[in-house]
Order: C-alpha cells, then structure tokens, then sequence
C-alpha cells in the first residue's frame, strides 16, 4: 500500500487508539505535501492565453499613423502578417508582426498567426523599403510557427524563411524585435535576427512546441509540461544564456490583465533601444548583429569565428 494511500485510511476511518485524534485539523493538512509547480509549463499557457494582447494590440497603443501594406507582390496577402509604416514618438519606423485571431473567424483569418511564404515575402519586401528610406525596423514575433500545410510547402516555405534570416542580417539599419507571445521555432526566428532582441516576461521562445518536443522525446504529447521545462525556452533562461538581450516586466498575472501597462513597459525598452541604436552607422549595425548571432551557441575557447 502507498503513503499516500495508507494516509488517506488513517484520517478517513481512524482507529481507536489513535495518536492523531487530538491534533488539530490544520496540523494535519500541513503535512500533506505541497503541489509541484512548472513555471516553464505556467507562462507556456500564459504566452498562449486567448486574452493575451496581440501585434495590432501594440501597434494601436505603442505607434501613431500606422499605415498598413499589403502584399508580396508575388502571389498574395497573408493576413497573418500586417506591417506598415508608422511613427513612434515622432520618430519614423517600419513596424511589423505575427498576428493571431480571437473569434473563429478572426483566427481561420490569420490562419491562427501562422504565416505561409508570401507572409515572410511580405515582410522582406517592407523590409527592404524601410531599409531603403534608412527607417529603423520593429518586429513583433507571435506565432507557434510557420504553417506547415501542403500548399505553403508548394510556395517555398523554407526557402521564403531562410531569404528572411539572409536580408535581416544584411540590413544596415537598426532592427529590433519583441517576442510578445509565442515564438514558435523558424516561424518565429524568420523575424526574429535583430540588433535587439527582447520578450515579454511571460513569452516563449523555442526550436520547438512542448506538444512536438514530448512526441517526439517522451513518445507522448500529454508530456508537454516536463518537456516546456527541458526546452529552457522561458524568458529568464534565454536571457541567462545570452540568445535575448533582456525580458520585460508584464502586469501582475500577465499581459492580458492590463494592455496598456503591458504596452507601457514595451515602450521603454523601444525607446531605450533606439536611443542607442539610431546613431550608429550602417557597418556597426551589421558588425554588431553578425558578432550577436556568431557568439550564440559557440562552445570554443576561442571565442566565434
């Protein structure tokens, strides 16, 4: 018979000659073990709360004339890429993002926030105009991933993200990025190579899902909570190991409780970010996101090539 078990007998029918029958009732609750907690597992579900703000959450709160384009002048629109043109603080930038739904229609929309390749053609293609106009670049990553149907696959999907990683790194203007949900694996990455990369306290950011990782790992997908806390992909372990330049504070109990105090602490860290930015030259621009990237995951006395 288990404790937990043998426990359960003893203070459901106690004997006779019971020690325990002049305890008090809250002495004996204060031996039962205390409930494991994940905090992996915990911000994995409050990175992907149905009330969590949103791209278009942000950029109404955080930018003034946002002006949306459309399109990658190759096929077609993707709904689950909006950017455009806008200002923050006076100071003219190109903002774009992953953008989920919150109604079934909202969501079958934008595809649930999983761009397909005209998305990130899209993005490239605003990109390469911001960086013609010496505009600085603003991403906000949200998305489990890149859409992985069958006529994304036809269109190139894994060409289109990595031509996006290959003109990110080739831009000589600042580009920063803010992963403000989820940041599913090269869906997330293809906007994600920047001078600065921050997330909100409570998003994710990972290769892979813990759903994929434990089916794949564990042979269970019922596994994703142990498998979120071995991906290491919460906001205080990337930061720890270098790959994010910081995490910004959410409201109490999450993003989703207070918009725009969550939009609030986005913004200091824009404004830091591009005070710091703005000034620097094209070539210390690109050196510095070159070195950024080599330097992650070298393990080298040497130091990155």
């Amino acid at each position: 018979m288990t404790p937990s078990v043998s426990l359960l007998i003893s203070t459901s029918v106690p004997e006779e000659n019971d020690e325990n029958e002049d305890q008090e009732p809250g002495e004996q609750e204060s031996a039962s073990p205390a409930p494991v907690t994940n905090p992996a597992w915990e911000r994995v579900k409050l990175a992907r709360h149905p009330k969590r703000p949103h791209a278009l959450d942000y950029i109404q709160r955080l930018f003034t004339d946002f002006q949306e384009l459309h399109g990658d002048r190759a096929f077609s629109d993707d709904a689950a890429v909006v950017g455009g043109f806008a200002f923050f603080e006076a100071q003219p930038v190109m903002v774009i993002g992953q953008q989920k739904g919150r109604d079934t229609k909202q969501k079958l929309h934008r595809n649930f926030g999983m761009p397909k390749p005209e998305g990130y053609r899209k993005a490239m293609r605003l990109m390469n105009m911001a960086a013609k106009f010496s505009r600085p670049v603003i991403t906000l990553v949200d998305t489990p991933g890149a859409y992985p149907g069958i006529d994304a696959e036809e269109r190139g999907q894994a060409e289109a993200i990595a031509v996006s990683l290959r003109e990110m790194a080739r831009m000589a203007v600042p580009i920063i990025v803010v992963i403000i949900g989820e940041g599913g694996s090269g869906g997330a990455l293809a906007l994600g190579l920047g001078n600065r990369v921050y997330m909100l306290e409570n998003a994710v950011y990972s290769v892979i899902s813990p759903e994929s990782c434990a089916a794949i790992i564990y042979r269970d997908s019922a596994q994703a909570p142990r498998a979120a806390e071995a991906l290491r992909m919460t906001a205080p372990d990337l930061q720890g190991f270098g790959l994010i330049d910081g995490a910004i504070a959410e409201p109490e109990g999450g993003a989703q409780n207070d918009y725009d105090l969550a939009a609030g602490a986005v913004r200091e860290t824009l404004r830091t970010a591009l005070t710091e930015l703005t000034p620097a030259p094209g070539d210390a621009l690109l050196d510095e996101r070159y070195r950024k990237f080599r330097a992650m995951g070298n393990f080298f006395a040497g130091g990155p090539a």
